[in-house]
């Protein structure tokens, strides 16, 4: 289904039954990287996948100004009442993780329990972020400039990525590629200059008054989100970390059945506002 939102056709797609889940992709994903597990999920919880602005089956302005990670909190706000969700389970993998911490600072009331997978509250030092804002502009310029095959050739090559060579088949990668060239350009690039690191303001600062239940989901081969997560874990009041031997960035597609079974017991198992 599409749920109009300030003029934009968000991607939306509902699947089992229970408690609500919303689900939030990475950078050149879209609601579709969920599908995987419906079956394990679907009887415990309605999966709610949508697809972010600029990615996907969403449509893609040519306004950057339209992706900043208020009007992105914002539509998600407005797609759950539209479903008449009244709060939910949110999951969130790398940028989805970024987009649902923010979501859940601005909207607390409406997130029983978040869980970040190999993603960050973003930059700690306004110099940090200006460095940033001006690669992830670059890449942004790169994106329009060379188009969105070669973009995503470059993209999986870099070595936050690398982990995939050993655990995932050629088929599911091939298969991985293939959705990633579903993407626009300049949805991607603006996805950059919108809502990328560069862009979004810290959140370190308020993690010890955020008192949802989050749990933080990391491959101990992602040494990087690690530490971030375990510094992270000394702020949350009321976080937990959950570390997957022999997976790295990517946990969901790495350990696929592992994964799934920490979000149920997370989910079971964990307390909620």
């Amino acid at each position: 289904m599409f749920i109009e939102v300030n003029g934009i056709h968000y991607h939306v797609e509902k699947y089992g039954e229970g408690k609500p889940l919303l689900l939030l992709h990475g950078f050149t994903g879209s609601g579709a990287d969920w599908g995987p597990f419906k079956r394990d999920w679907s009887d415990d919880f309605q999966l709610i996948m949508v697809d972010l602005i600029g990615h996907g089956k969403t449509e893609h302005p040519e306004e950057a100004e339209k992706y900043t990670r208020e009007q992105t909190a914002e539509s998600i706000a407005y797609i759950l009442a539209e479903l008449k969700i009244e709060s939910a389970y949110v999951l969130g993998y790398s940028l989805g993780g970024r987009v649902a911490l923010s979501f859940g600072m601005m909207y607390p009331e409406l997130v029983k329990h978040l869980l970040l997978e190999s993603s960050s509250p973003g930059l700690r030092t306004s110099e940090e972020r200006a460095d940033r804002k001006e690669s992830d502009e670059r890449l942004a310029d790169r994106i329009q400039r060379e188009g969105i095959e070669s973009f995503v050739e470059f993209w999986e090559s870099i070595p936050l990525f690398h982990s995939q060579q050993n655990f995932l088949s050629e088929e599911t990668r091939k298969a991985l590629h293939e959705k990633r060239l579903d993407n626009s350009a300049i949805g991607l690039a603006n996805c950059l200059r919108g809502m990328g690191t560069g862009v979004q303001p810290s959140w370190w600062d308020k993690l010890a008054t955020f008192k949802i239940p989050t749990t933080l989901i990391v491959g101990a081969l992602d040494h990087k989100f690690c530490k971030i997560a375990e510094d992270m874990l000394q702020k949350l009041p009321n976080g937990k970390i959950v570390v997957v031997e022999e997976a790295g960035h990517t946990v969901h597609l790495e350990k696929p059945s592992q994964f799934a079974k920490i979000v149920v017991d997370e989910l079971h198992n964990g307390k909620d506002v």
